[in-house]
């Protein structure tokens, strides 16, 4: 997000600002914000799950590699 915020300057961000508030009115705002944290939790969550099942996945061919290289 932070990269996107690079290529916009204060006019173009008040501008975008303006336009999300006309089209969705100040009452549905902080329910979009809402919806829009909880989705990123969701990703972040499931995101660190895939994350330590791929790292879990990892130590246990390594411990297999090295058992296998300690048989011979």
């Amino acid at each position: 997000m932070n990269t996107i915020l690079l290529f916009l300057g204060p006019y173009e961000i008040i501008g975008l600002v303006l336009v999300v508030i006309l089209l969705f009115g100040g009452k549905k705002i902080p329910e979009l914000a809402r919806g829009l944290g909880k989705g990123i939790r969701e990703f972040n969550s499931a995101r660190a799950t895939i994350e330590g099942e791929i790292k879990e996945g990892i130590r246990d061919a390594e411990r297999k590699d090295a058992g296998a290289k300690g048989d011979k």
